[in-house]
């Protein structure tokens, strides 16, 4: 027998409604993994095996956002669970990681670096939801927190590859947790590359410059390639800041006729 009271099937209705969407959080939640992943190697001495889940985290973070846009599967709670999910990969992991590699002899110099990294990484993703409405789309402010786990894990897995020790240079790591840190919660511009139309036609060059960076470059080397990439990347708004400063003051310079 149906059931007549309209407030109830009301209430029935919008509980049936406040179901949560499969594809997308499959990959937010694998991310997740990853970045949890990453904190367990860490612990354990896996260092290498840290650093890399913390790239597969960023490889899946991209993905979900995309997906939930291909399938118009954008919800309110992926958005927050993403949020989430991006604290503890590209937070607390890279900081745990940067802290038990290297950080972890320098006594309340360590810990303070590691903790000021993952705090600015939640400012930072607490500023980019607040923000979502207003902020250029072209451009993120600060430098956005998979980039800046992507350097720490990058610095991780080069110099292991080159067999150098995070103890052995355990001031140079510090800085770099400083600078990556307080780079997140910086307002310099970012380049997002959200206006890239993947579906427009584009010249052959372009795919061979593709085609090389993806399967020749990175594979002939990939912890050096990808920790130069984000170091690159991390530098670039520093840069454009430089940049606009020096346009903007030749502009003022000029006489006005």
């Amino acid at each position: 027998m149906p059931d007549s009271h309209p407030a109830r099937f009301v209430l029935k209705s919008r509980l049936r409604r406040r179901g949560i969407y499969l594809l997308p959080n499959l990959f937010t939640t694998a991310a997740l993994f990853a970045g949890f992943f990453a904190i367990v190697q860490a612990m354990n001495g896996n260092f290498e095996y840290s650093a890399i889940a913390v790239f597969i985290a960023l490889v899946l973070d991209g993905l979900d956002g995309r997906v939930a846009r291909m399938t118009n599967t954008q919800s309110e709670f992926g958005a927050e669970y993403d949020s989430l999910a991006d604290m503890v990969s590209f937070g607390v992991a890279p900081a745990l990681i940067v802290y038990e590699w290297a950080l972890k002899d320098m006594g309340k110099w360590g810990w303070i670096a590691a903790f000021i990294y993952c705090a600015c990484a939640a400012l930072r993703l607490a500023r980019f939801n607040a923000n979502t409405e207003v902020a250029d789309k072209r451009f993120f402010q600060g430098l956005p927190s998979p980039a800046a786990a992507a350097l720490i894990a990058g610095l991780v897995w080069v110099m292991l590859n080159y067999k150098i020790q995070g103890t052995d240079i355990n001031w140079l790591v510090w800085a770099i947790t400083l600078f990556a840190g307080l780079s997140m919660v910086s307002n310099l511009a970012y380049y997002s590359g959200k206006e890239i139309n993947l579906r427009r036609k584009v010249p052959f060059f372009v795919i061979l410059l593709l085609g090389l960076f993806f399967f020749v470059l990175i594979p002939s080397h990939p912890p050096l390639v990808l920790f130069c990439l984000f170091a690159a990347y991390a530098l670039s708004g520093y840069v454009l800041k430089l940049w606009r400063f020096f346009r903007d003051k030749q502009n003022s310079d000029l006489p006005i006729s």
